[in-house]
């Protein structure tokens, strides 16, 4: 385990996390849930929709039933493919530099995101982050046979073993409260970061806070003394 930090791999959750996609989903949501015949979100109400997978957030949000949670999900995807899916995201001021301490300290990451897995690599490289990491781990494509965030966590563990990589002090960095929960069935110590797409009590029971980079930084990489 290196020295300069006291995890031997971090998890990160994307969306809300690592990366800034908001401009991009909202229109996207507004097209699709237009199409649909039900009302667009405001940008407010996007805490209802980034985090969870999309397959859930249809039916939670917009009332469909699986079936056309289904072909909603579908469409919504293709319209991410077709203007592609980097088109108005961005990295959270300072989450690159991190990610690239971490690495370069020898800490090894993985992604832990409900955002289909081919989004994740796309976006990744786009913004030159997937040498940083060890695994990449996502949704499957149609967010149903992989999308729990427990079960993805158990992905990433698992990739990262087989990898042989130490998994013996794993910790899970993240902005809902699927991250808390999916962290806590493998008890995964989850550090909650605050610029994401969440409500105050959503940190609860996470091992610890964050509210800038900086905050965060402190936890994953503490000054040496």
């Amino acid at each position: 385990m290196p020295e300069k930090s006291p995890w031997s791999c971090v998890l990160w959750d994307v969306d809300g996390t690592i990366i800034d996609a908001s401009e991009g989903i909202l229109r996207r949501l507004t097209t699709t849930l237009e199409h649909f015949g039900r009302p667009a979100p405001t940008r407010a109400e996007l805490v209802h929709w980034i985090g969870p997978p999309m397959f859930d957030s249809f039916q939670a949000q917009a009332g469909m039933d699986p079936e056309l949670a289904a072909t909603a999900v579908s469409w919504y995807r293709e319209l991410g493919a077709a203007e592609g899916f980097t088109a108005g995201a961005k990295v959270f001021d300072g989450m690159a530099d991190l990610i690239h301490e971490l690495s370069d300290a020898g800490v090894p990451q993985a992604t832990a995101s409900s955002k289909p897995e081919r989004q994740v690599r796309i976006l990744m490289e786009h913004f030159a982050l997937e040498p940083c990491f060890a695994t990449l781990v996502g949704a499957t494509p149609d967010e149903r046979t992989l999308s729990r965030k427990a079960d993805i966590v158990a992905e990433a563990l698992r990739r990262l073993d087989a990898a042989g990589i130490d998994t013996s002090r794993p910790v899970l960095v993240g902005d809902r409260h699927h991250d808390v929960e999916g962290g806590a069935e493998h008890g995964l110590p989850v550090i909650f970061v605050r610029w994401g797409f969440s409500w105050p009590h959503e940190s609860e029971g996470a091992a610890a806070v964050a509210d800038d980079v900086s905050a965060l930084r402190s936890l994953l990489l503490p000054p040496a003394r």
